[in-house]
Order: C-alpha cells, then structure tokens, then sequence
C-alpha cells in the first residue's frame, strides 16, 4: 500500500504537469534554483568541517531548527503544502490508517521539497566527517529530523483542516499569517542588527535551542563530539518523542479528517436580499461587470490578499527609509502603491474560473468586460494611490515633486490597467479556485505565476517610462515645470492607452472566450 500510495503521487504530479508547458518550464527553473541553494548549503557545511566544533554545533544546531520551523510554519503562510495525494479524496478507500499515515510519509519525503532537505540534512555528515562517531549519528539524525520535518508539515495542515474548516477561519487565519511574511524584511533587518550586537551570544542561544523539540536532534552529533554524552542523549530522546508526538497528532488529525469529511453547507434564505452594488452601478452591461467584479473584492479572500499589503507598505518604506536614512524614500509609497494595484487585475477572468460562462452566456461584450473589471478596480485604486501620494509629501514637507509623483501614480494606473485588460483577456493562469485558500498552489503555478508577475510589471515600467523620466528630470533640476508635463503626459498617454486596450482587450475576449473558458474548465 505504501509503495503504491508513492506511485500514485508521482503519477498524478505527471498528469498535473502534462501538456502545460509554462507549467513545466516554472518547474525546472524552480528546481534549478533549488538546486543552486542546495549546493550553497552543503559547500557551506562541509566548510564547517573545518572550524571549531563549538561553531559548527551553533550553525547545525539554529539551522535545523529552523528547516524544522519552516516546515510547520509555512503551510500556513505559503501558497500551500504539496498535498498531491489529498488525504481527503482516499477517504473512501478501506486504506487500514497506519499504512495511510506511512505512505503519506514517505510521499512528502520523496517531494522536491523533502529530496532538498534531505540532502541538506544528510550533508551535516560531511560537517563532522573528522569524527566517525558524530558524522553516523548525524546521519540518524539526519532522518529523524527530516521525518519530524514531514511529521510536523502534514500534522499542522491536518489541524489547521480540522480546526478551521470554516471560511472566516480561513480568511483570519490567512491575513494574520500574511501580515509577517510582507514585514519579513523589516525583520530580518532588526534581526541583523541583533546578531552583529550580540554575535558572542549565538553559542549560548544554540544550546537554549538544543533543548527545544526543534534543535535537540540535530545537536545530537555536535555534543557527542564535544564529549558532551548527557547533552546528546537527552537531545536524541527528546528528538525521537516529538516526532513520536507529531505522528500521533497527525494520525489523530487524519482520522478525525477521513471519519468527519468537510461538507459544503448553503446558507439559508432570509428574506429577500437587497440589490447590493448592483443598485449602485448603472443598469449597462459593464455595471454589471463592475458590481460583480468589486464584489469579488469586498468578499473574496483571494482578492482581499492583494488589499492587505497597502497599510503594510508605509510600515516598509518608513523603516527602508530609516535604515537607508533618507526620509525621502517615503515619497515612492503612491507610485509603490499604485504599481501594486495597476496590475492586480492581469488574473482577473482566472480567478472567475467555471463563472466565466456567465459573461459568455449572457452576451457580455469583451469591452463591456474590460471597461467593467477597470471600474471596480478604479473606483478604490485611484483615490487610494491619490491619497497616500499626496500624505507621503505632506509627511516629507516636499510638496515641489507632487506633480511629478501624481503624473508616475496615474501613469501606472492607467498603464497598468491597460495592460491588465490585455492580459487577461488573452492568457489564463494557475490561480487558486474560488472556495480554495488564496495561498493554495498547483505543482509549479505559484512559481509561474510569480515569474509572468515580474515580467508584467517590467512591461508596466517600460509604458510609463516618457512621464517617469520628465518627473525624475523635474527632481533633479527642481523645475516644477517638468514635474507639470509628467502629470500632463501621465494622464493623456495613460487615458490614450486605456481606451486603446478596452477595445482591443475587449476583441481578444470576443474572439478567444470559448477558449478561455475550456482552459479553465480544464484547470489549465
């Protein structure tokens, strides 16, 4: 059963990757990247084979339990766990749960994801290659902590399923992890300036942390070369019960998860329910669009990811202008802003999904679509990218480059939903489903998806090169005039290309809806 759960998951990441050829593309070159961290990392320890054991048991020992608390941390923060073999679709299966919690195992074990650490955690035998002793129990430490890895990912996944099945649950618990990873430099900035302050202390935190569940294992080895026995028998006892204690939660958690499956549950009917913005828009077929589409950004968490970032992005520039110790660095926070939201609608016809064939089957226009999905986004992006444009300078007391910063903010915006309209008119790409967490992701989409994200805002940049360059020339030389003709330029080229990419957008939709809508029936 093991063997054939393992076969099972190979088979459908195959199936998931066939015939999607950006798909397969994203795969190698985040695979390649991978490899090249891997190969950093085991230069890296076998470079610690030649410095004093009290360094390298620090490294091993805060690195270990860092790949550990990545493991559990990051499938509630990341764009998903590589779930290929979903618990929840075997359920029907007489699969005794013993045979199931070990094929699963060995299954994450054999992912990319697990084949990295793996080999990382293996490569801490190359660090104590001096002493036979350490370098074979760094090998048994080595699968334990790997497994503890695995043990722990799925156990947390299994509660986080079980605990928060409830959609409000899921949107929380999203924003509240999300909020971390975006102020993850502001962070590790002050995390720097600790360690350089406190580098003598780093031994000192290591050992505190070889008594933790996530650094006992891997201080095993590092004390036994020290001569340390206590220390290393109490950190391979405490090693071995918590991956005892993970695999009893997730077996715990798989069992209550395959006895109690999720069910999808309709709200009742109260009454009768108001038109909403739908009472808002004029009764035209892009106000249609328009409601529809701003609802999707009031109540989908999919959309509501791409809002949490705007108040978190004044808390970045301030502290980057702190540490760069430029104050003027707060006065990009419209065009950052700006930039953000522009773009945010390039996946809007993905994120439809199966919906989609509403617009088809009601007849909606391509531009109708385009100009619809353009207002929504337009009627909080523009007053927003205004606003805080407009406070960064009043924070800064520079109010000569305003004109120049409105004519980059409403280059970007118009700009950018030009190129949105196009884009998504033409393209389809792996986005996570309506009902699905926003961090969800298929077999090499969240990769893809970043790598076609960057190349769209380098086009963004590109377009609105004419009224950055007149805004950056009016900073230099201080002549507001430039800063003037930047606005002029921003609103006339931007409005020009516009009204341009509606129509032509709107064509593409005309033209190649049906085809969309297979692909996204096909999860392509």
């Amino acid at each position: 059963m093991v063997a054939t759960l393992v076969r099972l998951r190979f088979l459908i990441l195959a199936n998931s990757l066939k015939g999607k050829p950006w798909q397969i593309v994203a795969v190698v070159i985040g695979g390649l990247y991978g490899l090249g961290v891997l190969f950093g990392v085991v230069a890296g320890l076998i470079a610690l084979s030649f410095a004093p054991s009290e360094l390298a048991r620090t490294v091993t020992v805060l690195g270990g339990a860092a790949t550990i608390l990545g493991w559990i941390v990051l499938p509630l923060i990341g764009p998903g766990t590589d779930q290929t073999v979903e618990p929840s679709r075997l359920a029907i299966f007489p699969i005794p749960l013993n045979q199931l919690v070990l094929g699963l195992l060995v299954s994450g074990v054999l992912g990319v994801p697990g084949i990295v650490t793996s080999i990382a955690a293996l490569a801490t035998a190359a660090t104590w290659w001096q002493h036979p002793l350490g370098a074979i129990a760094a090998i048994i430490c080595a699968v334990i902590g790997v497994l503890t890895c695995v043990a722990g990912s799925r156990a947390i996944t299994a509660l986080s399923s079980g605990v928060g099945s409830g959609r409000r649950f899921r949107e929380a618990k999203g924003i509240l992890f999300f909020i971390p990873l975006i102020l993850l430099g502001p962070i590790m900035i002050g995390l720097t300036a600790l360690l350089r302050s406190s580098a003598d202390a780093l031994p000192g935190i290591a050992d505190i942390v070889a008594w933790t569940p996530l650094g006992a294992i891997w201080s095993v080895p590092g004390y036994l070369v020290t001569g340390d026995l206590g220390r290393a028998a109490a950190g391979f006892v405490i090693g071995l019960a918590t991956l005892a204690i993970l695999l009893i939660v997730w077996r715990s958690s798989l069992r209550h998860a395959l006895e109690n499956p999720a069910r999808a549950s309709s709200p009742a009917m109260k009454g009768t329910r108001k038109l909403g913005l739908f009472g808002v828009f004029p009764a035209t077929p892009w106000g249609a669009v328009a409601a529809r589409a701003l609802t999707y950004w009031l109540r989908d968490p999919r959309y509501a990811q791409s809002l949490i970032v705007i108040p978190l992005i004044p808390v970045l520039l301030f502290v980057y202008s702190g540490n760069m110790g430029s104050m003027g660095v707060l006065n990009a926070l419209g065009p950052v802003v700006a930039l953000l939201l522009a773009l945010s609608i390039y996946t809007d016809v993905s994120y439809d999904n199966t919906a989609f064939a509403l617009h088809l089957s009601t007849g909606v226009s391509g531009r109708d679509d385009r100009l619809g999905r353009v207002v929504a986004l337009g009627v909080f992006a523009v007053p927003v990218s205004v606003l805080l444009t407009i406070a960064s300078v009043w924070f800064t007391n520079s109010w000569q480059v305003l004109p120049g910063l409105l004519g980059i903010v409403f280059g970007l915006l118009l700009s950018g939903f030009a190129l949105s309209s196009v884009i998504s008119g033409r393209f389809v790409f792996p986005v996570p489903a309506p009902g699905e967490s926003p961090f969800k992701a298929r077999p090499g989409g969240g990769f893809m998806l970043t790598l076609t994200t960057f190349a769209t805002w380098g086009a963004l940049v590109v377009l609105v090169l004419p009224e950055a360059v007149l805004a950056v020339i009016g900073f230099v030389t201080g002549d507001a005039i430039y800063g003037w003709i930047a606005l002029a330029a921003g609103l006339v080229l931007g409005g020009g290309m516009l009204v341009a990419a509606v129509r032509w957008g709107g064509s593409i939709l005309d033209k190649r809806g049906p085809e969309l809508l297979a692909a996204l029936q096909a999860g392509k």
